[in-house]
């Protein structure tokens, strides 16, 4: 995942990553640059770069996001399950490079120590790093494709630290089932993971799952609102 700025790999990388064509690929940039999201800068440091930069939604307008996404939420929430679920059991079930080893490794290495300011796209660079290592580019697709339905209602989720402690054992769970081969294990803990985000949209969504969850994080907000100088 690449944030406002970042550069984007070349079109043959991205083409063997997506498992699709450098003209599928082309086209794409361009729809995306015609929209705004992404620049061609040429000369010896050009490329494609990214320039979007959504604007975040305030918390106390979640609630009225969650239900303006009504159904599409509930079936972004099935389908992040499913599919990243099944691309931690893929990824464990697979027998994977050093390299590849590594590079999980180093992942979860970056989301444990990154800063609040940083740490969603952190965490979306590990979610996507399971998924790649699972040899799938359209399992890899999927993941971000449930990411892009999620990423403003995730953006507005209060960040606490004791809840991205929580995360980050869960993430840890997750990476070391995966080296360990154990498909079981790795499914088990990404369910675990995902659902713990997804009871707290239906939550914020008015449901009656997660209910719970969402009042505790609109109260440990205003505790750290009123903590503040």
């Amino acid at each position: 995942m690449h944030g406002d700025g970042d550069r984007l790999p070349p079109e043959r990388e991205l083409a063997a990553r997506l498992g699709v064509s450098r003209v599928t690929v082309r086209d794409a940039l361009r729809e995306l640059a015609t929209a705004g999201y992404v620049a061609t800068r040429r000369g010896r440091f050009g490329g494609t770069f990214v320039t979007y930069q959504p604007d975040p939604i305030p918390h106390g307008e979640l609630t009225r996001a969650a239900r303006g996404m009504g159904p599409l939420l509930t079936d972004a929430l099935t389908f992040r399950r499913v599919v990243e679920a099944g691309a931690a059991e893929t990824a464990a079930r697979a027998t994977l490079s050093q390299r590849q080893r590594e590079e999980l490794t180093a992942s979860l290495a970056a989301v444990e120590r990154a800063e609040l300011a940083g740490y969603r796209q952190a965490d979306t660079r590990l979610h996507l790093a399971v998924a790649e290592v699972a040899g799938s580019a359209l399992l890899t697709t999927s993941v971000v494709e449930v990411r892009v339905h999620l990423v403003d209602l995730l953006n507005a989720i209060p960040m606490l630290e004791r809840n991205l402690a929580h995360s980050n054992r869960q993430h840890a769970a997750i990476v070391r089932a995966i080296l360990a081969g154990d498909p079981d294990e790795a499914r088990r803990a990404m369910e675990e993971h995902v659902e713990g985000t997804a009871a707290l949209l239906r939550g914020f969504l008015g449901g009656p799952a997660g209910a719970d969850a969402a009042d505790e994080a609109g109260r440990d907000r205003a505790d750290l609102d009123s903590a503040r100088p």
